[in-house]
């Protein structure tokens, strides 16, 4: 009997040794691997973030006329000439003035008349009054002649206001500019026939500089707005200022001011209308353009900017984040977000000071996971990637672009 295993059993004996000595190291090797999972992280600090409201809305002209006849006739002439520049005054049809004229004549005949006979009453009211003195003329006499002498005055008072009445009717057949401003297309040609005070317009003037934006805010963004403001949380801009950007993308050069607030919401679209006025120097804003405007509302203290791409949703709509907390684990908190700000949220609640966030690689990770943080920066006008320069030997790879949207 062999006292030892013999030969023959040596070799199996060694192999299952050797098996279950790597199937070991390859499992603290995983383990391993998966406890030094690497993300990128950002260190978060609170700071005072500047707020602001982008709201759509149009351009409205800040003043505008409609031009209608005043007295009717024949359009004899059109001055203007139609999309230019006029001035208040400036004359823009003319109506054939011929019957106009006769009538203001007619009137300065009636008022010779009529001053004519007054004197002539207020010559026999002298004359019978010193006839009275002496007891020479009967008190009735007087009386009537009073009594001429007054309508007589009165006649000339209905002579003046009668020729007042034709001046202005004909001074009226010369339509004048009521304001300054940019003039539309003529509504009618030379020879039409107008009437006083038609339905229909000549034409428009509008005042384009400077110019009005009207857009249309949320009335529970304006709850938030002043509920933030009466709790201390949002410092208001003293001088609100508002930025466009324009139909094709790009912004306009000038700023605008805040004028007012509709006191009024709207029943069907629950909105209030918010109006600021710009300097539109070169007239490149038109009435009716659609625009983008950015209201400053203020300063928001203690606040976060947290990347877009760091936040998720859970079913109940929550924000939800993954920081790395002490001994490298992973944790998640729920965050109260304000509004966006470029590429980040505004989070007002929810962390704190010195949070280390996962921008990248958070969707590999699970809470109570330990894993390797990586020091990342990221900018917020393209959401680039980089990595702090000595955070760790990787930072040699290029940065990832993602989408502002």
């Amino acid at each position: 009997m062999w006292k030892t295993a013999p030969p023959v059993f040596i070799a199996p004996l060694l192999a299952l040794a050797l098996s279950a000595c790597t199937e070991a190291s390859s499992n603290t090797a995983g383990q391993a691997e998966k406890a030094e999972t690497e993300v990128s992280v950002i260190t978060l600090s609170p700071e005072d973030v500047s707020v602001s409201s982008e709201l759509a809305g149009r351009t409205v002209a800040s003043s505008a006329a409609e031009v209608r006849p005043q007295v009717s006739g024949l359009v004899r002439a059109r001055v203007f000439t139609e999309g230019r520049e006029v001035k208040a005054g400036d004359v823009l049809y003319e109506i054939e003035p011929a019957s106009y004229q006769a009538a203001y004549d007619s009137a300065a005949a009636a008022l010779e008349r009529a001053g004519a006979a007054q004197r002539n009453a207020q010559a026999r009211i002298d004359r019978l009054g010193r006839l009275r003195t002496a007891d020479a003329v009967s008190s009735q006499d007087y009386d009537d002649a009073a009594l001429a002498l007054g309508q007589a005055v009165s006649d000339v008072a209905a002579a003046k206001a009668a020729i007042e009445t034709a001046r202005i009717n004909l001074q009226r057949t010369a339509i004048r500019a009521p304001i300054s401003g940019r003039v539309d297309r003529s509504s009618v040609n030379v020879g039409a026939l107008v009437t006083a005070e038609q339905a229909a317009v000549l034409t428009t003037i509008r005042q384009l500089d400077p110019i009005y934006v009207e857009v249309s805010q949320p009335s529970a963004r304006l709850l938030s707005f002043r509920r933030a403001a009466g709790a201390g949380g949002l410092t208001p801009a003293t001088m609100p200022q508002v930025r466009l950007t324009l139909e094709d993308g790009l912004a306009y050069p000038h700023a605008g001011k805040l004028q007012f607030y509709e006191t009024t919401v709207s029943e069907t679209a629950g909105t209030v209308v918010v109006r600021a006025a710009f300097p539109n120097p070169d007239h490149l804003l038109l009435p009716g353009m659609y625009v983008r405007a950015t209201i400053d509302e203020g300063v928001m203290g203690n606040s976060f900017l947290v990347p877009q791409r760091a936040v998720t949703r859970n079913r109940g709509g929550e924000a939800l984040v993954k920081i790395v907390g002490e001994g490298g684990k992973v944790e998640e908190r729920t965050l109260a977000i304000d509004r966006r700000k470029g590429n980040s949220w505004v989070v007002t609640a929810g962390l704190s000071d010195g949070a280390r966030l996962i921008v990248e690689g958070a969707q590999s990770v699970r809470s109570g996971e330990t894993v390797k943080a990586l020091e990342v920066a990221i900018d917020d006008a393209t959401g680039a990637i980089r990595p702090v320069a000595g955070a760790d030997p990787a930072e040699g790879r290029p940065p990832v672009e993602v989408s502002s949207r």
